[in-house]
């Protein structure tokens, strides 16, 4: 069952778990950055992944909840409908090629835009390519989730650029998540990636994920769309640094 995992392996693997999940909580996104900087010490990639997606569901459903009087159904489904079309792409160059490479390029890309967007003015929003862009960006984010469990990366970088209000931003990129995780959920299962030491450790992991969600929800009460900005684009910044690390 668990044989393979040291205690102080597990400690870290419950700890890395609670810091992500009040992070991911706190700002909507990046649980599956954050852990996979310390998981990939001591899990393989596909573990990693499917660990990203089973804990994935339940923080960004929980957020989801949070935030369900924001949700928009002409807004979302451009993004749904490429997402779901971008998974099966993303999980077979998982089993078959290198998703560090696709990591890499994504960190670089994070840290530049954070950097850049931290330095203007905050932007009016950008309205350009309407549901065509809102349906392309789903499906890169489609691709890129089920290659790394970063599902909701490339959503929150185009909200966050069309300048809609806090709630509705994690309305729509933890929406994607949800819809990515689950379709990468049911395809690994179809394919029969998920191994039992796997399911075990979303076992003892799921008390840390609830917890975790629980302290990050309680400090995004707190913050004003202002600081909600600066909270994503510190957090995306660091997210580039991990990735590329």
């Amino acid at each position: 069952m668990m044989d393979g995992i040291a205690l102080p392996d597990l400690t870290m693997f419950l700890a890395a778990t609670f810091l992500a999940s009040a992070l991911a909580g706190l700002a909507g996104f990046a649980f599956g950055l954050l852990a996979a900087a310390f998981w990939l010490h001591i899990l393989s990639p596909l573990q990693t992944t499917t660990l990203i997606v089973m804990f994935g569901l339940i923080v960004q459903g929980v957020s989801v909840w949070r935030v369900r009087r924001a949700l928009s159904v002409a807004r979302l489904w451009p993004f749904l409908v490429g997402a779901v079309l971008g998974v099966p792409i993303g999980v077979e160059f998982l089993r078959g090629g290198d998703p560090s490479l696709i990591r890499r390029g994504v960190g670089i890309v994070l840290l530049l835009f954070s950097f850049y967007a931290m330095a203007r003015p905050r932007p009016g929003g950008v309205a350009a390519g309407g549901r065509a862009a809102d349906g392309a960006v789903g499906l890169l984010s489609g691709v890129l989730g089920g290659a790394t469990g970063l599902a909701g990366i490339l959503p929150v970088v185009w909200c966050n650029l069309r300048g809609w209000p806090k709630d509705e931003q994690r309305a729509v990129f933890q929406t994607v998540a949800v819809a990515i995780f689950v379709a990468t959920a049911l395809w690994l299962r179809v394919e029969g990636s998920i191994a039992e030491d796997t399911v075990w450790l979303a076992v003892i992991g799921l008390p840390a994920v609830l917890a975790g969600t629980w302290t990050g929800l309680r400090l995004y009460g707190r913050l004003d769309d202002a600081a909600f900005r600066y909270a994503v684009l510190a957090l995306l910044a660091l997210s580039g640094v991990v990735l590329m690390w």
